[in-house]
């Protein structure tokens, strides 16, 4: 067998994106998110009639305009930084690497089907996903093994956990807050942002809330900061039920009358700026922080493209592709 039909490929994983910034393409793509069990666990006679009659018919306009005020001249932000992100890891690791997203496109099927037809027989699915959530990676895990339902040849395949505490990440985290300082001076409070998940998913088992907890833990020992100057929340519950705490917007709102009048953000969860981080937090949350008697609002962008975040992705690869 030729080294090229003994191929190691990269399977890069996100979220995903609508194709468009229209309604349409909105509406398609919130009912595969939404369908998902992993996301929405809902009994389906109880949760279809309500998506499809009342959630998507009034959300996928609104959601649309919010999609068409971040939109790139290249296209959708998360799909714009993960094009890049595609692009350099190949060029770093040398292997060929391919996107597949876990709702949209292009698909998981389309990814591992474009590293098949180039030699690749060991696949390594690397989620961009640093915190481990049963909402996310799981979900990519499942969406993997449904594309390779029914294939007669089945590649070999390697799966990464979760990397929140890489030693890689961590720096390359602390480094986007230095250089974020340096450019605008540092703000009373460095706020980290998650998203969140409901609470009952955690007692359930989930470790998402820990390996947050973690994340930002191992952020404050990089940056040297004391505890005052650093805290955490979730955002973007949705739905009745209780979700983590503490919620973002109810900490915004809380700041300035505590003096925190100048505030540094970021979202560490997210692995490329998207429509959460650009318009919920960049936009959305910074009046609401203003409006509640804050003076300075500062959010520092996602890794995205950026060279240490590129390197943490080989390092990944190197270490994950080991015996290969």
């Amino acid at each position: 067998m030729t080294e090229k039909h003994n191929q190691v490929g990269v399977l890069l994983v996100n979220l995903g994106t609508p194709d468009a910034p229209t309604s349409s393409a909105v509406k398609r793509f919130l009912s595969e998110f939404l369908h998902d069990h992993r996301v929405v666990d809902l009994t389906r006679w109880l949760w279809c009639p309500l998506l499809h009659g009342v959630i998507l018919p009034v959300r996928s306009p609104k959601v649309a305009k919010l999609y068409q005020s971040v939109w790139m001249d290249e296209g959708s932000p998360l799909m714009v930084y993960a094009t890049r992100q595609r692009d350099a890891l190949a060029n770093k690791s040398g292997l060929p690497v391919a996107l597949g997203m876990t709702y949209g496109s292009p698909s998981m099927t389309d990814g591992i089907e474009q590293l098949q037809q180039q030699g690749c027989e060991k696949v390594m699915v690397l989620p961009l996903y640093p915190q481990y959530s049963a909402t996310t990676t799981a979900a990519v895990f499942d969406k993997v093994a449904k594309s390779l339902k029914g294939r007669p040849l089945l590649p070999e395949l390697r799966f990464v956990h979760h990397y929140h505490d890489h030693p890689a990440y961590q720096s390359a985290l602390a480094d986007s807050v230095r250089r974020h300082w340096d450019k605008h001076g540092k703000g009373d409070l460095l706020l980290c942002s998650y998203h969140g998940i409901p609470q009952r998913f955690a007692d359930n088992g989930d470790p998402y809330p820990q390996h947050c907890e973690q994340t930002t833990a191992l952020l404050q020992a990089e940056l040297g900061l004391p505890d005052q100057a650093i805290m955490m929340s979730y955002q973007s519950r949705f739905g009745r039920e209780e979700w983590l705490k503490p919620y973002t917007d109810k900490t915004l709102e809380s700041l300035p009358a505590k003096g925190v009048k100048t505030l540094d953000i970021m979202t560490p969860a997210f692995s490329s700026d998207c429509l959460e981080t650009l318009e919920e937090i960049a936009g959305e949350c910074r009046d609401i922080f203003l409006e509640a008697g804050g003076e300075a609002f500062r959010f520092i962008p996602c890794l995205n493209d950026d060279e240490a975040h590129i390197e943490l992705m080989a390092t990944l690869v190197a270490e994950h592709t080991q015996g290969w």
